[in-house]
């Protein structure tokens, strides 16, 4: 194994801003070209301190291809799960700009977590993609370092926390989508409009709750705590907070669930209370996915443009990967609420 101190002079010469070559990278690191091929390949039969020896030769020279890259045919899709039509819509929006292109979309579902695992970046590093579009989710610190040393961009959709202008992403008016829901009851006539919020650590959730606050501040209705419900975007949560809410001495009078989900549980809730949608409770919704039409009432819900989210995502990372500058680097797309059947004065 060789000393991780190396001289500054010999090959670092001839390195420019463009990157290292393999064969640079090789000397640098002290070890045969084959062996930083494998590791820039995310081949696994490599010592694991050689690995990060040639990893940080990488991430301080860059990696310059000494041949045009074959042209990439896949793009990667990472989303923390696949239930439910939330990851039918990022899927059909991946897939449409994809087919244009001629890509076939790799899918790689988390399971509810948030970060890919060390098995994925292997994966990736291997299949050589245009790019990877991630959705309520993002690689980790060490695997963005990885994809950028090998020229794989990636774009965030629907990031979990604010991505700043570090990386690409895209999002959604979700501060206006809260606020045009909560007014929207105001409006109607409510007083008593609770919320059944996504978990705190996501953005999304935050905005959507500034939103309901700043709707009932404005028409200078007190938020009262005991109406406000943190949830997990499940159909669950839904059902859950919504029995605990009807059980309270002054219940809501109407429901805004953070998203469709979790207002299909408040539906079964006041269906188990005896209550009906809307006489007696007024619920909305956040999605606008196709079930929230077909249901019964139909669901007053905010339309966020999960599909058009990801085809631009997607046309994102195929700029990127051919070199084109991205017109924007944080792209937000707006929301706009659909009114159904499921809101209505209160008694």
């Amino acid at each position: 194994m060789p000393s991780p101190s190396r001289s500054t002079t010999g090959p670092t010469d001839a390195v420019d801003q463009t990157g290292a070559t393999i064969a640079q990278i090789a000397e640098l690191a002290g070890v045969s070209i084959a062996t930083v091929s494998k590791v820039v390949n995310g081949r696994a039969e490599v010592a694991p301190e050689t690995r990060a020896l040639v990893e940080t030769i990488i991430r301080e020279h860059g990696y310059r291809r000494q041949k045009k890259r074959n042209r990439a045919t896949l793009v990667e899709l990472v989303i923390h799960e696949f239930e439910g039509a939330y990851a039918m819509e990022v899927i059909k929006g991946i897939e449409r700009v994809a087919s244009e292109h001629e890509l076939a979309v790799v899918l790689t579902e988390l399971h509810g977590k948030h970060t890919p695992g060390r098995t994925w970046i292997d994966g990736v590093l291997t299949r050589k993609p245009a790019g990877v579009v991630t959705v309520f989710s993002g690689p980790t610190p060490a695997q963005q370092e990885q994809l950028a040393a090998r020229g794989i961009p990636f774009v965030l959709v629907d990031p979990m926390d604010d991505p700043g202008h570090d990386f690409p992403s895209v999002g959604t008016s979700n501060w206006s989508g809260g606020l045009s829901a909560t007014r929207h009851l105001l409006e109607l006539g409510h007083r008593r409009i609770a919320a059944i919020t996504g978990p705190a650590h996501a953005l999304s959730s935050r905005a959507r709750l500034d939103g309901y606050r700043a709707a009932l501040d404005a028409a200078g209705v007190p938020v009262d705590p005991r109406l406000i419900r943190e949830g997990n975007f499940r159909v669950e949560d839904g059902l859950t907070h919504g029995r605990d809410l009807l059980r309270l001495d002054d219940p809501p009078t109407a429901v805004f669930a953070f998203n469709d989900g979790e207002a299909f549980g408040v539906y079964q809730a006041a269906y188990e209370a005896g209550l009906r949608i809307p006489q007696d409770l007024s619920v909305v919704g956040f999605d606008n996915l196709p079930p929230a039409q077909w249901s019964t009432p139909g669901l007053t819900t905010v339309h966020q443009p999960l599909s058009d989210m990801a085809a631009a995502a997607t046309r994102m990372i195929i700029a990127l990967s051919q070199g084109e500058p991205l017109a924007q680097h944080r792209l937000m797309l707006t929301t706009e609420l659909v009114i159904r059947a499921s809101t209505a004065a209160p008694r």
